[in-house]
């Protein structure tokens, strides 16, 4: 059984899934890393989701404003050993309901073409792909997506 908590970006227990998340990240956009990386900084996020099994995170998320009706989704990160069991949706949905909650009206996301499981993701949660908006504009490694309520 999974309990959900919300929280900030000075939890502890998000900021070790980060690095996790980061070192996965690194392996997969190779020479990119560092052009993707200095937009997924973590200070000063008001929402971040946590999906804990038992006393431990096993998953995490995170909402950043885009603009006066979008939420962009940040930070979704599972560990491998915990993959496959419906936790990153649960991310998700907590994340939209939460969005909605603040009074939004859409989240937006980007991933990369080297994360298949995410693409995946998204879809089977009703998002769908949108032009590259923003710094991923022009950026053949980025698919972005977004999902209106």
């Amino acid at each position: 059984m999974y309990s959900i908590i919300k929280t900030n970006s000075e939890n502890k227990a998000f900021q070790q899934l980060v690095v996790e998340l980061d070192k996965e990240l690194a392996i997969r956009d190779g020479d990119e890393h560092a052009f993707y990386d200095q937009f997924n900084k973590i200070t000063a996020i008001k929402h971040v989701i946590l999906v804990y099994e038992e006393d431990k995170a096993v998953g995490c998320g995170a909402l950043k404003e885009y603009n006066a009706d979008t939420m962009e989704i940040k930070r979704m990160y599972v560990p491998l050993d915990k993959r496959g069991q419906g936790i990153a949706s649960l991310i998700v949905q907590s994340l939209e309901s939460w969005a909605k909650e603040l009074g939004y009206s859409k989240c937006i996301l980007e991933t990369g073409v080297n994360q298949p499981e995410a693409i995946g993701l998204y879809k089977k949660n009703s998002y769908t792909i949108i032009p590259n908006y923003g710094q991923y504009a022009g950026m053949e490694n980025s698919v972005c997506f977004q999902k209106v309520f």
